[in-house]
């Protein structure tokens, strides 16, 4: 498999995979992985990219088609698709990473805890979960009616008090949407990544 990881980019015009999956590439064991909210698949494809094994799951049946023919064009057989619900989704598994990278904020408020919950336990001891998603601050409020959930301040790495955190920031980050003036629109993302004791 090529490991250009602007291969998927320059051949399918894909996103690049997000900049917080490439930085964790070197503190993950490589083995099975879960990419919830996959979207086109950038992850999901980097991730098979560095010898993972994927489940890539998302709501979005034209996305997972477009995923499932990419690993046809390009015969890789390490990625398995699903379309999923994230509002209303019990899993379990034995994963040694699970990522979801700005998925949260389109998801109902109610099913954030029992989809973190779902993450934790289905997470190998010794595993990761990489967590990206807007947030909702005093400095930077998030009025964005496409948004369905935004974390307050500490509020996702309170999920993970029992963890060790590798990473944790609530950083200013740039939405591909812009303002009426054309401005790209800032918000800050909670960045989580934490190692299951």
């Amino acid at each position: 498999m090529n490991l250009d990881k602007d291969y998927f980019l320059n051949k399918y015009n894909l996103m690049l995979p997000h900049t917080e999956v490439v930085e964790a590439m070197p503190s993950l064991t490589k083995g099975t992985a879960l990419d919830l909210g996959c979207g086109g698949g950038r992850n999901s494809l980097y991730l098979a990219q560095q010898g993972f094994t994927v489940d890539a799951w998302d709501h979005s049946e034209n996305s997972i088609q477009k995923l499932d023919s990419i690993c046809v064009n390009e015969s890789i057989d390490s990625i398995t698709t699903r379309v999923v619900d994230l509002n209303n989704l019990d899993f379990s598994g034995q994963y040694d990473v699970i990522i979801s990278t700005v998925v949260f904020m389109f998801l109902t408020p109610k099913s954030i805890p029992h989809l973190i919950g779902n993450m934790q336990k289905s997470t190998k001891k010794g595993g990761y979960n990489l967590i990206v998603s807007a947030m909702d601050t005093e400095d930077y409020p998030c009025n964005l009616d496409f948004f369905t959930f935004t974390f307050k301040p500490r509020e996702l790495s309170s999920y993970y008090d029992s963890w060790t955190i590798k990473k944790y920031n609530e950083d200013t980050g740039l939405l591909h949407k812009t303002d009426e003036h054309g401005n790209r629109i800032k918000l800050r993302f909670a960045t989580l990544l934490a190692q299951k004791n």
